[in-house]
């Protein structure tokens, strides 16, 4: 069994995560904006309708798990398996679909996080672009919120009203997520099981303040009506050893 040292104490592989709220909002975005945005990774942003990439915001408050308690944001795109066709199916559903067969993987393109420990893990494991932000979250009301500044500046404010519950007692799925540190892309398998989902069309809105993050978000088009929203009150999630694709 792979270990790692991280500040003086030993993560055994694969990496659990036991309980997280985690909620989350998806835009279509264009595509050649996307591209720009990842270019430095080599990875190709897949296109869910023509001329349409896939971005998502998430965040998370880590409640229990190997790599303790903390909050994280996230910006990822839906990437094209290596190989596969780059034109999309007719319409988003059957895009998806078969993005989903071929083995679609989810780049990591920036993932701010509020503890020291987490962030060295994150980066030493995996090769995620972790970096310290003031991740303020609200998830206790019926709106969920998320403000994330980055060296005293605004990067967003994030707010998503839950959806309907999604029918049965959890959701499972398998996906292959990527990373890309010093000059290093990496490929993450991991594994995530849910308990309390909500979906939704909509359901978002943003603010972006004035960060070099937020102007990426700018140009791709936000602040815009999200094609989806979802929330989750427990999520689990393991964690594989990263592998280069």
């Amino acid at each position: 069994m792979a270990r790692h040292l991280i500040q003086g104490r030993e993560i055994a592989m694969p990496v659990r995560i036991r309980d997280a709220a985690v909620c989350s909002a998806s835009y279509l975005v264009r595509a050649d904006a996307a591209r720009a945005v990842i270019a430095y990774s080599r990875l190709d942003a897949a296109e869910v309708l023509p001329g349409k990439a896939l971005c998502t915001l998430v965040f998370a408050d880590y409640t229990d798990g190997d790599l303790g308690s903390y909050h994280e944001f996230g910006v990822a795109f839906l990437i094209r398996p290596p190989g596969a066709d780059p034109a999309p199916r007719r319409g988003l559903r059957a895009s998806l679909w078969e993005l989903h067969r071929l083995g679609a993987g989810a780049f990591i393109h920036w993932l701010p996080v509020d503890q020291g420990f987490t962030l060295e893990a994150g980066r030493t494991i995996w090769g995620l672009p972790k970096e310290l932000a003031e991740i303020n979250l609200r998830l206790s009301s019926p709106y969920k919120r998320c403000i994330v500044r980055k060296d005293g500046r605004l990067v967003l404010d994030l707010l998503i009203k839950p959806g309907t519950p999604v029918p049965g007692n959890g959701m499972a799925s398998a996906l292959d997520a990527y990373s890309h540190q010093d000059g290093v892309t990496r490929r993450i398998p991991w594994s995530i099981s849910s308990r309390g989902v909500r979906m939704r069309p909509g359901g978002a809105l943003i603010r972006l303040g004035n960060h070099s993050v937020a102007k990426e978000l700018s140009e791709l088009g936000l602040p815009k009506r999200a094609l989806m929203t979802s929330t989750v009150s427990h999520l689990s999630m393991t964690l594989g050893e990263a592998k280069e694709p």
